[in-house]
């Protein structure tokens, strides 16, 4: 038989096998989806614009899902094809034998080998992209609206906006890629159907330890330096009286005359304090055992604890304390309305000239609005409508600085509020200090003792020095030169 012969036998069994529904549709996605797929990856190489989370959704999940279906049926379709014609008594075509001295075969093998080479690339660049594409911010936190809103929206706003929403929630390594994509499956379920929490619970139960994520760029054990913490407070009087706060914050760490401060006395490169606590949330916490200097475990428990009954004791579970027990909201935290003006004040964002601009917004934004698009649309108006009615001469003169205030108040809400996800002022407590929560008090609360009479000390020098107490103008900022 001449090569001719032979090719042309070949192409009229693939023909045959191949003219089915199943292999042409399987060849059609194939070939379609993967022009495509080069298409947009060349767009996106020449492109300045980022890639929206649903364009991303279809061009990194759902046509490179089309390409390896295409690629599954075409085999699938031969084989349903020969096993039909079977049943129905028909000889199948004979498979030709190949001989591979002939150069025709050889070019024919080279185009094949060309084309699966491609089809290869394709696969892999597409898998890349996706796993990518999943890990990104952009996917993480705009896809789901709803969902994600709240968190991506105060991530944004966080001193960690340009750490990848992967690098914390999912952590290094291939099985913790697995883990988070097994556990993204069932979040994608209950999205789908509106089965989520509403708010999202926090703590995350299955967070990787501090040490595998935020210790890869911070250093806890680390000597640091104390840290000046300068709070600016605006009374609710009509002229917002100012009276600023100084604190000296003993961060602490390892040294070579041992440990010191918060970071040296709550974390070592050895487990220093394990608790237990009562509810999901890590509010309550009765009983604390520390690892003192010595070496010696030392249990501290409250009045509290040895009331509880054994059949839920023995339902408790130990937690070895990590940066997160305090740090509880470092990149997804929401402020409180007190704090958030106050900050928007001492920032210059609005003026304190406006009489009682600091007790109206906080009026304001303690309001129940039924949504965020309520609220944006009420909160300028109504901080304008106070000012008109209330002080006719400062909104007539000031009236720039009213629509400025009016705009940061409702931004204020915005980044703090979302009433579908039930997320309100407080529903996610900042145990960071002690004015916006129970924080340090859970344990540092002068109820903790231990058998030998010892309490965890709950004094205000144990963990800063107060410089300067809610005066008007505290003379340290001169002695430092920053007055």
């Amino acid at each position: 038989m001449s090569f001719s012969e032979r090719v042309r036998d070949l192409t009229r069994l693939a023909f045959q096998q191949g003219n089915n529904w199943m292999t042409l549709t399987g060849a059609g996605l194939t070939t379609s989806s993967s022009f495509v797929l080069i298409w947009f990856w060349f767009m996106e190489l020449t492109s300045s614009r980022s890639v929206h989370p649903y364009a991303g959704i279809l061009f990194f999940l759902a046509l490179p899902t089309l390409f390896v279906a295409g690629l599954i049926l075409v085999p699938l379709g031969i084989v349903r094809h020969r096993r039909q014609r079977r049943e129905a008594g028909e000889e199948p075509l004979p498979l030709q034998a190949v001989d591979f001295k002939q150069p025709g075969v050889r070019r024919l093998l080279t185009v094949v080998g060309v084309l699966t080479f491609i089809n290869v690339s394709i696969l892999g660049t597409a898998g890349l992209k996706g796993v990518e594409y999943m890990d990104s911010n952009q996917f993480c936190g705009l896809t789901c609206h709803t969902v994600m809103s709240p968190e991506y929206t105060a991530f944004l706003d966080s001193p960690h906006s340009r750490v990848g929403c992967a690098q914390c929630h999912i952590g290094h390594g291939a099985p913790a890629l697995v883990r988070a994509k097994l556990s993204g499956t069932r979040q994608l379920f209950a999205v789908a159907f509106g089965t989520f929490s509403r708010p999202i619970p926090s703590p995350v139960e299955h967070l990787r330890p501090a040490r595998e994520t935020c210790e890869q760029c911070h250093w806890p054990q680390k000597f640091s330096d104390d840290k000046l913490i300068v709070r600016t407070h605006y009374a609710d009087d009509e002229t917002n009286t100012a009276a600023t706060s100084i604190l000296l914050l003993k961060i602490g760490g390892h040294t070579p005359n041992g440990t010191t401060g918060i970071h040296g006395r709550h974390l070592d490169a050895t487990e220093r304090i394990t608790y237990i606590t009562t509810d999901a949330r890590r509010q309550e916490i009765p009983k604390v055992t520390y690892r003192d200097d010595k070496g010696q475990m030392v249990e501290y428990v409250t009045a509290e604890y040895k009331n509880i009954p054994k059949e839920k004791l023995a339902t408790l579970t130990s937690r070895k304390m990590d940066c997160i027990d305090c740090h509880n909201r470092p990149t997804h935290a929401f402020h409180l309305p007190d704090r958030a003006v106050d900050k928007a004040l001492a920032d210059k964002r609005m003026s304190a000239e406006l009489p009682f601009i600091k007790k109206k917004a906080v009026e304001l934004l303690k309001i129940s609005y039924p949504d965020q698009k309520t609220a944006a649309a009420k909160i300028p108006v109504d901080l304008a409508e106070y000012y008109r009615t209330t002080y006719p001469e400062i909104f007539k003169h000031k009236r720039a600085q009213v629509d400025a205030a009016g705009e940061v108040v409702k931004a204020i809400y915005l980044r703090n509020v979302f009433p579908d996800m039930k997320i309100t002022w407080g529903t996610h407590p900042n145990n960071i200090g002690h004015e916006e929560a129970v924080g340090c008090f859970r344990c540092h609360d002068g109820g903790h003792t231990s058998a030998d009479g010892r309490t965890i000390q709950g004094d205000c020098d144990t963990c800063h020095v107060i410089l300067a107490q809610e005066e008007k103008d505290p003379k340290v900022l001169k002695a430092l030169g920053m007055r």
